[in-house]
């Protein structure tokens, strides 16, 4: 979820307000239920050399998938506190890392913007982009990260930069994540960035198809490849906030709104019912999204492996698998190509809802 928070804004003490703000990225946002599902149903998608390994720490890929998130929202928080020294000692600049806001770049940004970020750097400074976000290119560093990972066969590295590999593509794929009016602030619809990306998948996640045929493939071009994503998602704004609206003819402010006090004050947010009536109206469109996003996870792991030399990861394991192990792989994989993961309870996301 992309939150921008207004300095001064909070008077509460300062370590109630970061545990208030990770209580919410556990309990309301994408990165909770999708970011942790994207990634696990990636690791189904690799090719056998290095699915071993990335199942074996199944747990940890999945349960810390939202870290990113944790890490911004600690940052943007930490650094409003009133102790100096707390101020000085933190990094604030992780919070454009996960967006763009394309129109802020000039017109049809997603088609016109270089590809690279020294190039980007160059046309527009390090400070715009520290402004307006830049997403797509920490995709490309993070992923140049995992690759020297593998190279180095450090473990703690490849598994630490392949969750926040995950997450950043994610990320890219939320269409109010590319966009200035990223929370419906400017157009009257205040609050659908988390009834898109956390209310409805919620809501709808049940049914949704969890696998699309896809396998891990090798990214020629991975600059082309996350910005085809950005691209994909900006270009369905338009019916995002499009039927936010026709959903909301004839539906009363009882049914569509519910009032939340968070930060002491009351504030109204989309009802888990409203997001049903527009998860409907929205058709497939989260959940395409979320497929996309696990499908290119997969192919940045691999590319990034590829690039690597392919090293043998079986090797970093602390133990092999165990007869018990290899039954369980097996069982899930098959469920998971039969689409029976939620039915099974083997959809991590589900199974430990409060997981950190």
């Amino acid at each position: 979820m992309k939150f921008r928070w207004l300095s001064g804004q909070f008077k509460l003490p300062f370590f109630s307000v970061v545990a208030g703000a990770l209580l919410m990225v556990f309990c309301s946002s994408w990165g909770f239920l999708v970011h942790r599902t994207v990634n696990q149903l990636a690791i189904y998608e690799l090719p056998s050399s290095m699915r071993v390994f990335f199942w074996k720490n199944k747990d940890s890929i999945v349960s810390q998938s939202i870290r990113p998130d944790v890490r911004r929202n600690t940052d943007r928080i930490v650094s409003q506190s009133i102790r100096p020294d707390v101020r000085r000692n933190t990094d604030r600049t992780e919070a454009p890392r996960h967006f763009i806001d394309l129109e802020a770049y000039g017109d049809s940004a997603a088609w016109k913007m270089p590809l690279r970020l020294p190039e980007a750097v160059e046309r527009y400074t390090l400070d715009t982009l520290h402004k307006y976000g830049y997403v797509p290119y920490v995709v490309l560093e993070v992923k140049d990260r995992l690759t020297e990972a593998f190279r180095k066969g450090d473990k703690d590295s490849i598994l630490y930069y392949a969750i926040d590999l995950g997450h950043y593509i994610g990320d890219a794929n939320v269409p109010l994540h590319s966009s200035i009016n990223y929370d419906g602030q400017l157009s009257g619809q205040r609050g659908i960035h988390a009834l898109w990306e956390s209310t409805v998948p919620d809501q709808l996640m049940d049914g949704y198809k969890l696998r699309d045929g896809h396998k891990a493939r090798y990214l020629s071009d991975p600059a082309a490849s996350i910005w085809e994503s950005v691209r994909r998602a900006h270009s369905l704004l338009q019916q995002m906030f499009e039927e936010e609206r026709q959903a909301s003819v004839g539906i009363p402010d009882s049914v569509k709104y519910r009032v939340e006090h968070r930060y002491g004050r009351d504030i109204k947010v989309y009802t888990p019912a409203f997001g049903k009536i527009y998860g409907a109206r929205l058709g497939s469109m989260v959940n395409d999204q979320l497929l996309h996003s696990a499908d290119q996870i997969a192919d940045f792991w691999y590319t990034a492996w590829i690039d690597a030399g392919k090293p043998e990861l079986n090797a970093l394991l602390s133990e092999s698998l165990t007869k018990k192990d290899k039954k369980e792989m097996c069982v899930e994989s098959k469920d998971y190509r039969k689409g029976r993961l939620v039915e099974k309870h083997l959809l991590l996301a589900r199974k430990y809802p409060g997981w950190e």
